[in-house]
């Protein structure tokens, strides 16, 4: 599967939305909300983006300070095990190395193909947040990646 790595621009809102809704129905960010983080100058979304131009997948990383956050990332059904998250998870620790002193993520402790790729990309478990997800109620791992 060929595809690259972009900033995301207005253009994408509505695939981006379409996106999150497949990937996360119980409680999807709206387009406004993904039109919200786009125009803050301390949030970075990435898109994966196929040769037809199709959205693939996405990431949203959020900064205070020289903290960030990943808050989300998601990947379309057809396109994952290609690489598609491992890409944007690279291109989030690039950007963190450069410009970040921590960057911490919270990921469903159901999760494990997740929690695995976050521990290919250094980050380590440091604890636990009970009953963070609603839908069902599921606790999350806490990971951090120091730089």
């Amino acid at each position: 599967m060929s595809f690259r790595i972009v900033p995301i621009t207005a253009a994408h809102l509505p695939q981006l939305a379409a996106l999150e809704q497949v990937c996360f129905p119980a409680d999807p960010w709206s387009e406004d909300l993904f039109r919200d983080a786009l125009e803050n100058p301390r949030v970075c979304i990435l898109l994966a983006e196929g040769e037809d131009g199709a959205a693939l997948g996405y990431a949203v990383l959020s900064t205070v300070l020289d903290e960030g956050n990943l808050d989300n990332i998601a990947v379309a059904p057809d396109a994952r095990r290609q690489g598609v998250a491992d890409a944007l998870l690279r291109a989030l620790t690039g950007f963190g190395r450069e410009r970040l002193s921590v960057l911490m993520l919270e990921v469903r402790a159901s999760n494990i193909p997740a929690i695995a790729l976050y521990e290919k990309h250094g980050f380590a478990a440091v604890g636990r947040r009970k009953n963070y997800y609603d839908a069902p109620k599921e606790d999350a791992i806490l990971m951090t990646l120091t730089f």
